[in-house]
């Protein structure tokens, strides 16, 4: 009797505990004890920049609007400075892309770096402002950045906004072509930009961007070029008297996660990380507009001299480097060249 008792008391507990939880079919852990309400995901992401930027902001809200959404199933750590890829921009995207980690911020630029294709978004002068950049950003030139991402082992959430990049230095104002001539700038690692700062005179040197304030300050370089947001975050000012705004090269963000890892995720899972990454895209876009001229002036009162070009002195600079297009036809594609290429 007190066998049968003991069996009737295990073969409770048993089924209490499979009520409770386990594990589902694709591994991973469930709640509930109807039916299984998803799969839990404890999800690692990466951003280029320090936590004062406008980009870490967004990852910080995409992190808690999925956390909201899926009740508390799917959650996102946010490391600042690329902390997962030791500082390497080039080596976060590859770790999205094979899955080492699961989502980053990054800029097109750095994804360059895997496929050149994606590179015509940084060409010099191609889109004339903002509304431009995301109208087509919206098109089918965007769908086709889109697809090429997709080739690569990234799903893209959406596009954010670095903004258009600038040049800052040490050694004085850049108002004229002749005014880059012999001067050290710090550059993305792409080949396109190695040229096309060549053909601006400059000896272009390329270094992961967590070296680029130390660099600076020792004088192994003498400026760099990057958004407002990133100068102004990073606080370059610190070692850097002159910018100039000219707004040569656009440089979208791209929110991403390993499409392998997308992919597996059910129906309503991909539904919560599009809605959170778009609400996330456009906070991160508002934000970084609003505070871009915010930033000028404190960048200004700091003691950094800023100059503006007029659209007169901006054409000397296109005229330079007017070549890289027929140069880059082949790389970038001349389909994908024409989808951006205002007439």
């Amino acid at each position: 009797m007190k066998k049968f008792f003991l069996g009737v008391i295990l073969l409770t507990l048993t089924f209490i505990m499979a009520a409770c939880g386990g594990n589902d079919e694709a591994g991973g852990e469930t709640s509930g004890g109807e039916a299984s309400k998803g799969e839990t995901y404890d999800l690692d992401m990466s951003v280029t920049v320090g936590e004062a930027s406008t980009w870490f902001k967004a990852a910080e809200k995409l992190a808690e609007d999925v956390k909201e959404k899926s009740d508390g199933r799917i959650t996102i750590s946010v490391y600042p400075n690329e902390q997962l890829s030791g500082g390497n921009s080039g080596t976060a995207v590859e770790q999205v892309s094979n899955g080492m980690q699961a989502m980053s911020y990054n800029s097109t630029i750095i994804y360059s770096i895997m496929d050149e294709r994606l590179g015509v978004l940084s060409a010099p002068f191609i889109f004339p402002d903002l509304d431009s950049a995301y109208s087509l950003l919206d098109g089918e030139g965007g769908e086709m950045i889109k697809d090429i991402l997709r080739e690569n082992g990234v799903e893209p959430l959406g596009f954010g906004q670095n903004g258009f990049r600038q040049v800052t230095n040490s050694q004085h104002p850049i108002k004229t072509p002749e005014d880059l001539d012999g001067l050290k700038i710090r550059i993305p690692g792409i080949s396109m930009y190695t040229d096309l700062w060549r053909m601006f005179g400059t000896d272009p040197t390329s270094m992961t961007f967590s070296e680029v304030f130390t660099s600076l300050q020792q004088g192994t370089i003498d400026g760099q070029e990057n958004p407002v947001d990133v100068i102004h975050s990073s606080q370059l000012n610190e070692v850097q008297d002159y910018m100039t705004v000219w707004d040569y090269s656009f440089d979208p963000l791209i929110l991403g996660i390993n499409k392998e890892l997308f992919d597996s995720m059910s129906d309503e899972d991909q539904k919560i990380l599009q809605e959170a990454g778009a609400d996330a895209n456009a906070y991160q876009i508002q934000l970084a507009q609003e505070l871009e001229s915010e930033q000028l002036k404190e960048l200004e009162d700091s003691g950094m001299e800023i100059y503006t070009l007029n659209e007169e002195e901006k054409e000397a600079f296109r005229k330079v480097v007017e070549p890289i297009y027929e140069q880059y036809k082949s790389v970038w594609g001349e389909e994908l060249l024409n989808a951006f290429q205002q007439n």
